[in-house]
């Protein structure tokens, strides 16, 4: 039988703010265990929670960017379970009355553009964190974490392959990101996703039983486990055997998934609404007001970069990789006039120049009018592109200007005969061999005399004027 994966996606997203989301305590990640609690966030008797409004602005920015429909009315919840980092022995989340519904999120992967729809968005509380392998023996417990401000998106089960749901994650992070609601950093915890997974027969309507993978912590670690999951279900159901609903834990250093729990429904968690907190209200100023100042967003941007600039697909998703990036692109074609090689010295030589220094392209100290600069000095033959992208990686180590580089070091191409033919003269007397090779009709050896000359110049030769000379030079 043919089976259809059915894949559904919760997404936990920390919220960008300087305060938890009940108390003032800070959210700095790495601070030393248990220093940023409180009687609130400690579930002390009679400690009172007060919602922080940022983190409410900032909730309301995320559902309206993936086009929600935000309820002016919305309620927290208790949902009750018992675990030590819990220290309240429930979570305050919202439930039957979230934040935002109904939203969508396109996605493009293997050359199809699918519409993922959101079923609801969400604000709820962050746990602590249990420590496993940092007492003997025993189980620390950090509740820096406890009451840190989370939303959490989640899709309708419109996933049908492991990689729509890498590229759902990637496009996700990516609009986050540009609305600046988080840093979607999964190495500290910003962005957590669990997958829920099931199989039904090709053509068929009702959905099979579902299983939670939980425990990833990168897109890879989601696609590689989904096709773990799929397979395991797949050799269930094909032995008439049935799938059981429960939650399974992802081993990233082997690859397999193992069972954590038996998946618990709604009803388990004893929802009720939150007494400590009245109902939500909006009012409909507040969110049109957040409405207005929603950037452009990537798909949006992917769009009309491709319009305006006429620029292939793959280049345009480089470069809206982020924000930030889009924006120095879109500040560079406005100082040169042209998009192509502006794209191409981002997407290349900058890049690798920030990718070797550990920093983003803001952070790497060459704004857009000093790659301008660059990138005319090689335009009108100062540099080669060659040296020009070595002036790159200086002006990236120095914080100085492509001119103080090349006056100082030197580099200005050479197009002066006298000091090419010495060159040329001392590339032939050292390669007699290839020299006899080339005039017995190996031409192509051209581009290694070509390659030796522009080394021994320190790339300074001028390649044009070079290549006639060595021409010359060789068929005479």
């Amino acid at each position: 039988m043919s089976w259809e994966t059915v894949i559904g996606l919760e997404v936990h997203v920390q919220l960008r703010t300087a305060e938890k989301l009940f108390c003032s305590d800070g959210t700095v990640f790495g601070a030393a265990p248990n220093s940023q609690v409180c009687p609130v966030c400690l579930g002390l008797p009679g400690a009172l929670p007060v919602l922080n409004r940022e983190a409410v602005d900032l909730a309301i920015t995320a559902a309206l960017g993936l086009d929600c429909q935000v309820h002016e009315v919305s309620v927290f919840a208790r949902k009750s379970y018992f675990y030590p980092d819990l220290p309240k022995g429930y979570q305050i989340t919202q439930f039957s009355e979230p934040l935002a519904t109904e939203g969508v999120l396109e996605v493009r992967s293997a050359a199809e553009t699918r519409r993922i729809r959101i079923r609801r968005v969400h604000m709820e509380e962050d746990a602590g964190k249990s420590i496993h392998d940092r007492v003997p023996d025993g189980t620390a417990v950090d509740l820096n974490r406890a009451g840190v401000p989370l939303i959490e998106i989640v899709t309708e089960p419109d996933l049908r392959t492991p990689a729509q749901a890498r590229a759902f994650l990637q496009e996700l992070k990516r609009t986050l990101e540009y609305m600046g609601v988080s840093d979607c950093n999964m190495e500290e915890g910003s962005l957590r996703v669990d997958a829920n997974v099931s199989l039904r027969p090709e053509g068929a309507e009702a959905y099979g039983v579902k299983t939670e993978v939980k425990n990833l912590n990168s897109f890879s670690a989601v696609e590689r486990s989904v096709v773990v999951e799929v397979r395991r279900q797949t050799a269930i159901l094909e032995a008439g055997e049935e799938v059981v609903q429960e939650t399974l834990l992802w081993d990233e250093r082997d690859g397999t998934l193992r069972s954590m729990r038996s998946k618990e429904e709604s009803h388990d968690y004893r929802y009720f609404p939150d007494p400590d907190l009245p109902p939500l209200r909006l009012q409909p100023e507040r969110i049109r007001g957040l409405e207005a100042e929603l950037p452009e967003l990537p798909a949006r941007r992917r769009t009309r970069l491709m319009e305006e600039h006429r620029l292939d697909g793959r280049d345009v998703e480089v470069l809206i990789a982020s924000r930030s990036l889009a924006d120095y692109f879109e500040a560079l074609v406005a100082i040169v006039g042209e998009a192509k090689p502006a794209a191409n010295w981002i997407k290349g030589p900058l890049l690798k120049e920030a990718n070797r220094v550990q920093r983003s392209v803001e952070d790497l100290g060459i704004p857009p009018r000093a790659l301008a600069d660059l990138m005319g000095l090689v335009d009108d033959g100062t540099v080669s592109g060659t040296m020009g992208r070595t002036v790159l990686g200086q002006m990236a180590d120095s914080g100085k200007t492509a001119r103080q580089i090349i006056e100082t070091e030197g580099l200005s191409q050479v197009q002066d005969s006298d000091e090419l033919n010495a060159w040329v003269e001392a590339v032939i007397e050292e390669n007699s061999e290839e020299v006899e090779r080339y005039r017995s009709g190996e031409t192509r050896l051209i581009g290694y005399f070509v390659g030796q000359t522009m080394q021994k110049s320190r790339g300074r030769a001028d390649p044009k004027a070079l290549s006639a000379l060595l021409r010359n030079r060789l068929d005479n």
